[in-house]
C-alpha cells in the first residue's frame, strides 16, 4: 500500500506539473482548429486572424474592393467572428470535462498551549494533493460536447450569413453609387441636348422663322435640364457619401469609381425553378444554422435525462504533514458511486424543457426552409424580369435617340414643331433613366438571386469582371 501511494504521489506530482504548462499553451485542446478563418463560401471576408484593408486601393474602387473594404470594417463581422471564438471556447469547457482535476493545497499552523502558565508553542506544516476524476456520468460529458460542437456550427454558419448579408448591402450601395454617376452623364447629355435646342430656337428666332413661344418652350426646358443635372449631381454626390459609409469611413473621403463592364444580362440563371430551390436549401447558411440549433437541441434533451442517472468517481491524493521535526505521510484513493433516488421531480422537468425547445429549434427551422423557397422564388422572377427590361430599354433608349435626332433635324430645317422636338429629348431623357434603373436592378437582383442560394461570394464579381 505504501508503494501504491508513493507511487501515486509521483504520478500526482507529474500531472500538476504538465497542468502548469498546459496553462502556459493559449488553446491546449485545439479548439482553434475548429474555426475556418474562411467561410465554406469561399467569402474570404478576412475577418478575424487574416489581415484585413483599411484604407483605399490606389486604383479606382472596384465592386470588389468595395465589399472587402465593407466586410473587413464592419463591426457586425468582428462581432461575428468574436462569437464564434467565444463558442469554441465553450467546445474547449465541454471537452475538459473529460480530465481529471487536481488541486494543491499547504498550510503551516502554530498552536500554542499554556501550561504551568508557560506558553508553548508547536508549529504544524501540511500539504496535500488531490485528484479527482469523473468515471461515469451517464452520457452528460458526451452530450455536451455535442451540444457545444454543433452549437458551434451554427455560431459559424449565422458568420457566413451575416457576412453574406453585409455582402449584399455593399454590393447594393456601391451599384447605387455607380447608377448616380450614369444618371448625371444622362442628365448632362440631356442638358447638351435642351441647350442645342435653345440654339436652333434661337436662330429660328433672330431670322424670323420662329416665334417667341417656341424660344421661350425651349428656354424653359434648357433650365429643367440644368436643374435636373443639378439635383442628379447633388444625389451622386449623396450616393458617394453613403458609399463611404458603407466602407467605414467617413462621408467626406473622396471617392473614384471604377469604370462598370457593360451588362450582359446574361440568363444562365434559368435554370429549373424547383432545381434552384433545392440547391438553396443545401447552401444556405442560415438554414444551416437551424439545424444545427435542432442538432444541439437534442443533445440538450440527451444530457437533461443523464442527469438523473448514476454517476462513479475516483479521488485518491497523499498528504504530507510535519510537526515539532516529525513527518508522517499518508494517501487516500477510493471511488464514489452517487446514485440520484429523488431530486423533486428536477430532472423531469428539465427534460420536459429541453423538449420543448427541440420542438421550437425544429419549428423555427421548418420555416426558415419555407422562406429559403420563398426568397429564390422571388430573386428569380425578380431577375428574370429585370434581364428582359435591359433588352427592352436598350431597344427604347436605341429608338428615343433616333426619334430625337429626326425630331431635331425637322425642327432646324423649319419643318418640325418645338414641342415635338422637346417631347422627343424629354422621352430620350427618361429611357436613360429607365435604362440606368434597368442595370441596377439587374445588378442587384442577380446578387440578390445568389445570396438568396446562400451562393454570395467573390466569384460572382470576378466572373463579372467587376
Amino acid at each position: 500500500m505504501r508503494i501504491l501511494l508513493r507511487n501515486l504521489g509521483v504520478l500526482l506530482v507529474g500531472l500538476a506539473g504538465s497542468a502548469g504548462q498546459a496553462q502556459t499553451l493559449t488553446d491546449p485542446l485545439q479548439t482553434e482548429a475548429m474555426l475556418p478563418l474562411r467561410s465554406s463560401h469561399a467569402l474570404a471576408a478576412r475577418v478575424g486572424e487574416l489581415p484585413c484593408a483599411d484604407q483605399l486601393p490606389a486604383a479606382p474602387l472596384s465592386a470588389l474592393d468595395a465589399v472587402d473594404l465593407a466586410l473587413c470594417n464592419h463591426p457586425q463581422t468582428r462581432e461575428q467572428w468574436a462569437s464564434a471564438r467565444a463558442q469554441a471556447a465553450q467546445v474547449g469547457v465541454a471537452r475538459a470535462g473529460w480530465l481529471p482535476s487536481v488541486d494543491g493545497r499547504a498550510g503551516i499552523t502554530r498552536n500554542f498551549t499554556e501550561i504551568q502558565n508557560e506558553m508553548q508553542g508547536v508549529t504544524q506544516r501540511n500539504a496535500s494533493l488531490s485528484l479527482s476524476w469523473l468515471l461515469l456520468d451517464g452520457g452528460q460529458r458526451a452530450a455536451g460536447i455535442d451540444n457545444a460542437t454543433r452549437l458551434l456550427d451554427a455560431a459559424l454558419a449565422t458568420r457566413d450569413a451575416t457576412v453574406q448579408t453585409l455582402f449584399l448591402s455593399a454590393l447594393q450601395t456601391y451599384h447605387g453609387a455607380q447608377a448616380a454617376r450614369a444618371a448625371v452623364q444622362a442628365a448632362v447629355e440631356a442638358e447638351r441636348s435642351a441647350q442645342e435646342s435653345l440654339a436652333a430656337a434661337e436662330l429660328r428666332y433672330r431670322v424670323g422663322a420662329g416665334t417667341p413661344a417656341e424660344r421661350l418652350q425651349a428656354q424653359t426646358a434648357a433650365s429643367q435640364a440644368r436643374l435636373n443635372r443639378q439635383r442628379a449631381e447633388g444625389e451622386a454626390r449623396s450616393a458617394l457619401g453613403s458609399l463611404a459609409n458603407a466602407l467605414g469611413l467617413p462621408a467626406q473621403t473622396p471617392l473614384q469609381l471604377a469604370e462598370m463592364s457593360p451588362v450582359s444580362g446574361d440568363a444562365g440563371f434559368r435554370n429549373d425553378l424547383d432545381t434552384l430551390i433545392a440547391a438553396a436549401i443545401e447552401r444556405r447558411p442560415d438554414l444551416k444554422a437551424a439545424e444545427a440549433q435542432v442538432l444541439a437541441a437534442e443533445a440538450s434533451v440527451t444530457a437533461a435525462r443523464a442527469q438523473g442517472r448514476p454517476t462513479l468517481s475516483l479521488a485518491a491524493g497523499p498528504n504530507w504533514q510535519r510537526v515539532d521535526g516529525v513527518t508522517n505521510r499518508s494517501g487516500a484513493i477510493g471511488l464514489t458511486l452517487n446514485v440520484p433516488l429523488f431530486s423533486g421531480f428536477d430532472t423531469t422537468y428539465r427534460v420536459r424543457a429541453a423538449e420543448a425547445q427541440q420542438e421550437a429549434r425544429v419549428a423555427q427551422r421548418d420555416r426558415i426552409r419555407n422562406q429559403v423557397a420563398l426568397d429564390v422564388w422571388k430573386a428569380y422572377h425578380s431577375l428574370n424580369t429585370a434581364t428582359e427590361a435591359l433588352q427592352t430599354t436598350r431597344d427604347l433608349v436605341a429608338s428615343a435617340e433616333q426619334s430625337e435626332r429626326v425630331a431635331l433635324g425637322r425642327y432646324k430645317a423649319g419643318v418640325g414643331s418645338v414641342l415635338d422636338l422637346l417631347s422627343a429629348q424629354t422621352a430620350l431623357a427618361q429611357a436613360r433613366v429607365q435604362r440606368i434603373q434597368a442595370e441596377l436592378d439587374w445588378n442587384i437582383y442577380r446578387a440578390a438571386l445568389a445570396q438568396s442560394m446562400g451562393a454570395l461570394d467573390y466569384t460572382l464579381l470576378q466572373a463579372a469582371g467587376e
